[in-house]
């Protein structure tokens, strides 16, 4: 592994190396890979490869960890389902009292299913959402549309008129706050398809005032994903709490700040999650003191990313004029994040040998391609990256895979889609079977 590397055994409780004793004289055997209590290579050869695993433990320690750092401030947490939409995580997620950020009518059907009480503590996001989508989110009964776009406003005020109830308003502003992270996932400058100039919002609002089935009740802002420095955050939330003063000597009732999601995780070095979000909070909180507002927060990635790894099985060792590849059995339509943005997700074998175990990169390792089979160049997972030497047949792990994995899967080449299983403890629930071909084939005449 390379030194920018941290090591699985930093990332309890989900995924630790456990040692095994192996003969009659019990010498030390390799070091096995753990999702909690259950051997990853077990799991493997049960379920097969590509496969998502999850730890329940982990998602759990790391909602709690969000929610005590804003104690000091009254507030929900609604998990981003985009981030990873599984049923049983959702349900799993509800049960802890979690809302839900949306930005689909599909991801709506799905909190429903999940928990059909849970769509009171649901916020709409998004851009584009159809008439339909507003429709049946006026049905649920959801707490609040963060709308968009001025056109928006009054086809949600055209449902809400069809159907007389009354729709919860906060318009996402747009705070034109630069943030550091890869620009397809930046949203909160002038030039974004997203929200509302925050110059505008004032006029917009007396708009929406005045709209008989409109009722406004908050703000909204987002800025972007991934995002490791604070900062920005609270000078967007200074922005935002500035537009609530505004708006309320306009005489609005403006009872949610809804600050999005972002806080982004460690994907190439390690960092003490606490003391990530409690930083966070403290950005986000400090402009908010005399506010009297409930502060709403979507993280996703920051609560699943890390309690997700995807396991895939070396099909091939190949080498091109000295140039090495592992050609694994995961593909980019397993998990697009580095095909799609170049992004780095630590890579480790599911079992290391002592010498690897204690000497580290150092010891029988190689710098390699880590391929999968679908015909793209684009198909890779890590380019020039240092790891222990593996053979055909072992097995990797992708770390840090829980948020942006499955729910961007493809069937890109007719390639059915990975099982997921969630792991609580010492027992393993598959919680998405994998898909066959006829699956694919079904939908087509």
């Amino acid at each position: 592994m390379t030194a920018r590397s941290q090591s699985p055994a930093a990332r309890p409780p989900g995924f630790v190396y456990r040692e095994t004793k192996r003969g009659l004289l019990r010498r030390d055997g390799p070091s096995v890979l753990y999702c909690e209590d259950v051997d990853m290579l077990d799991l493997a050869e049960q379920h097969g490869t590509p496969l998502y695993v999850y730890s329940a433990a982990m998602i759990r320690e790391r909602y709690d960890a969000f929610d005590a750092a804003f104690r000091e401030v009254p507030h929900t947490i609604c998990y981003s389902v985009k981030a990873n939409s599984n049923l049983t995580i959702l349900r799993m997620l509800a049960r802890k009292g979690c809302g839900f950020d949306v930005v689909s009518g599909g991801e709506l059907e799905r909190v429903l299913a999940a928990d059909r009480k849970a769509a009171k503590k649901v916020v709409f996001s998004g851009v584009g959402k159809t008439r339909e989508e507003l429709t049946a989110a006026l049905k649920a009964g959801i707490m609040l549309f963060n709308v968009e776009s001025e056109s928006e406003l009054w086809a949600l005020a055209e449902c809400a008129g069809r159907l007389r109830k009354t729709a919860p308003v906060a318009l996402r502003v747009n705070p034109d706050v630069a943030a550091e992270t890869h620009p397809y996932i930046s949203t909160g400058l002038r030039k974004h398809k997203f929200g509302v100039p925050i110059r505008d919002a004032r006029a917009l609002y007396a708009k929406a005032s005045g709209a008989r089935y409109l009722k406004v009740r908050g703000v909204s802002v987002h800025i972007g994903s991934q995002i490791t420095d604070v900062a920005p955050f609270g000078e967007a939330m200074a922005r935002v709490a500035d537009l609530v003063r505004e708006l309320r000597g306009d005489g609005h009732r403006i009872d949610y700040i809804d600050a999005g999601g972002g806080l982004g995780i460690a994907y190439e070095k390690a960092s003490a999650f606490s003391a990530d979000v409690e930083a966070y909070a403290r950005s986000l909180s400090a402009p908010l003191r005399g506010l009297d507002v409930r502060l709403l927060l979507e993280p996703g990635r920051s609560i699943i990313g890390p309690a997700g790894v995807l396991v895939t099985s070396v099909l091939y060792r190949k080498q091109n004029d000295g140039k090495r590849f592992l050609v694994v059995d995961a593909a980019m339509n397993d998990l697009i994040r580095p095909a799609l943005y170049g992004a780095y997700h630590e890579i480790i074998p599911v079992k290391q040998s002592p010498v690897q175990q204690s000497a580290g990169a150092t010891a029988k390792s190689e710098v390699t391609d880590i391929v999968g089979p679908v015909c793209e160049t684009g198909d890779f997972f890590a380019r020039d990256r240092e790891l222990p030497v593996v053979g055909e047949g072992d097995l990797l792990a992708i770390l840090d895979a829980g948020a942006y994995g499955m729910v961007l899967a493809s069937n890109y080449n007719t390639r059915p889609r990975a099982a997921e299983v969630l792991v609580s403890g010492g027992t393993a629930k598959v919680i998405r079977r994998r898909e066959k071909v006829s699956d694919l084939l079904r939908a087509e005449s």
